[in-house]
């Protein structure tokens, strides 16, 4: 496993962190077989985990929070998120602070998380969602400045709205963000265009989320797959987007070199890109554990490659299925 440095925080994170949410609000979960997983993770290198209070309402965190206490030897980063309090992922434009983040709120879920994490101090808490239009609102500063003078949290981040990389970038000039996370993959190329270089001038951590597109950069979706109604993807994955979906991942596939998997081209990419901490696949199962920690072996994509993947750029906007 290769380490990189997180930002200004100066931790020394695996380049392959651990995605949690599909532990819980996903279906095909086993307990038993998700703590497998997560146990072979932290065998294998990987130091970085990123849950939410939001993953199954606190579930997520606790399944996180036993993991530290198994591995009370080493070292494990973690990272959660506050939920916005009108439960709207995303948020929009028009949504006011004081009823997403409030700052009684902000503290409030902030003890929520200790709890279930089991821990005194949270490394990483992060805004589930974010708005821009924030940035110069005194509530949220203050909660934040409360909450780390307290030794509460280390560091904060936001997590930015699906295929909105640049709301944030007034709220990261603040200088009170230490990493944000966003969307960063083959398709979804845009975070290089404003949010990556300012997080380079400003020495911010970057978490590259959804390395996969939510499945598509597995190669294993087809225009028939279908999901449970209480998986998330169900709600995702409309026709619209399925079929797009799989067509370009389809167009893909010719480029994939020999002895490589879809997947593992999909993390090589991501880990080109020097201004990237980390990424956190979502990992329910041993031998994706296995496969995609092995991607962290230094190894790099031949140049004319990366260049034809640049070409696979996919601009998307916002709809009413993309929370």
């Amino acid at each position: 496993m290769k380490y990189r440095t997180f930002g200004r925080t100066g931790w020394q994170v695996s380049e392959i962190g651990y995605g949690m949410w599909g532990l819980a609000g996903w279906t095909g979960s086993e307990r038993q077989e998700v703590d497998q997983a997560l146990d072979r993770s932290v065998e294998l290198g990987c130091n970085f985990f990123d849950t939410a209070w939001g993953y199954g309402e606190g579930l997520s965190e606790r399944i996180l929070g036993d993991l530290l206490k198994r591995f009370s030897d080493k070292r494990l980063y973690v990272a959660t998120k506050i939920p916005p309090k009108n439960r709207q992922w995303p948020s929009k434009p028009d949504f006011a602070l004081k009823d997403v983040f409030p700052a009684d709120y902000i503290v409030e879920y902030t003890e929520k998380s200790l709890k279930n994490l089991g821990v005194e101090t949270i490394d990483l808490q992060q805004f589930h969602v974010w708005e821009d239009g924030w940035a110069e609102q005194d509530e949220w500063k203050e909660a934040v400045t409360k909450l780390t003078q307290q030794g509460k949290v280390q560091a904060w981040g936001i997590s930015v709205n699906r295929w909105e990389p640049d709301n944030c970038l007034n709220t990261l000039r603040t200088n009170l963000i230490d990493a944000v996370q966003v969307i960063y993959n083959i398709f979804d190329q845009a975070p290089e265009d404003n949010l990556f270089p300012l997080c380079r001038e400003l020495n911010i951590g970057v978490i590259a989320r959804v390395p996969f597109d939510e499945g598509t950069l597995t190669g294993t979706l087809t225009k028939e797959s279908t999901f449970p109604a209480d998986d998330w993807r169900s709600t995702y994955f409309v026709p619209e987007n399925l079929n797009s979906s799989v067509d370009h991942a389809d167009a893909l596939k010719p480029l994939i070199p020999a002895g490589m998997t879809l997947p593992e081209m999909a993390l090589r990419f991501i880990l080109e890109n020097p201004d990237v901490a980390t990424t956190i696949p979502g990992m329910r199962k041993l031998r994706n554990v296995e496969a995609n920690m092995a991607t962290s072996d230094g190894k790099t994509l031949n140049p004319e490659l990366i260049k034809e993947l640049k070409g696979h750029r996919w601009d998307r906007t916002p709809t009413e299925w993309s929370q």
